[in-house]
């Protein structure tokens, strides 16, 4: 038998509920705004501090024609092409390696960088550059893809592409000192802020980029690519020379259209 509640109770009761319905709803409505405006309006200027205003020095008088020529200015600076970034963790190398010259690609590794190269040679896209870590492992990766794609695609090395980007959480069993995290985030973030930006805008076409490096380097592009917290990279696996691909659009919207694909290798090949 159920108690009996008094009428007035009831309808407090009632009002209540519906009051607090009418705040969530309130809520989650400019959560929504918020969310909607951070993601795509404010990514340029959070994440790469390219925010077309911050381009321009900025006007302070009021005159029309000093206005109108600003105007212009913020206007010439808009992007007009995507870019398109590969992003390509190297091979299985030798783990027991001392030091990195002894880190090479183990004879796996070398045949799932020529898996990779041979992916990329079919996708057949026009290759607009190559940028490779200072590593072992992936300078091998990088000359094993180069040679399956066309010879005039310039290529640069970079030593912003490796290191441990930032503490992980939960914490890793393998220990290492706070002051190199503190030190490879620096550089971390000035590798992401040097490669994942929107296009020029004296660049009038789409372009292909690719940057062969390491795995925690690719973990970091992508979660801070996607507004999402670093520290928790090592919930992410990479396969061995797997592609991992970032399109950033004019607008400063990035799009994360693969991650981690190794399906075109065999079976046997694929490693983490």
């Amino acid at each position: 038998m159920c108690e009996c509640v008094p009428m007035s109770t009831y309808n407090k009761t009632v009002l209540c509920m519906s009051t607090l319905t009418k705040i969530l709803m309130l809520m989650s409505k400019s959560t929504y705004k918020c969310l909607y405006y951070f993601n795509f309006s404010t990514f340029a200027h959070l994440f790469t501090r390219r925010q077309l205003k911050s381009l321009v020095k900025p006007v302070y008088s009021k005159k029309r024609e000093l206005q109108d020529k600003y105007d212009k200015q913020i206007k010439s600076q808009k992007s007009c092409a995507t870019r398109h970034i590969f992003l390509i963790r190297h091979g299985q190398y030798n783990l027991s390696g001392e030091t990195d010259g002894d880190r090479k690609l183990t004879e796996l590794g070398r045949k799932q960088a020529f898996f990779t190269g041979e992916r990329l040679s079919i996708l057949n896209y026009p290759w607009t550059k190559i940028t490779q870590s200072t590593m072992t492992r992936a300078m091998e990766t990088c000359s094993i893809i180069q040679k399956q794609l066309p010879e005039n695609i310039p290529i640069t090395t970079s030593d912003l592409l490796t290191g441990s980007p930032i503490q992980p959480d939960p914490l890793s069993k393998h220990w290492i000192p706070e002051l190199i995290f503190n030190t490879d985030k620096s550089r971390k973030e000035v590798a992401f802020r040097r490669f994942i930006h929107r296009a020029p805008p004296e660049q009038k076409k789409d372009s292909y980029e690719l940057i062969v490096c390491h795995a925690n380097v690719i973990k970091y592009f992508v979660m801070k690519s996607l507004q999402l917290t670093p520290e928790a990279r090592l919930r992410l696996k990479l396969d061995h020379a797997s592609i991992t691909w970032l399109s950033i659009a004019p607008n400063g919207r990035v799009t994360l259209r693969c991650y981690s694909n190794s399906g075109y290798m065999p079976p046997d090949a694929i490693t983490h």
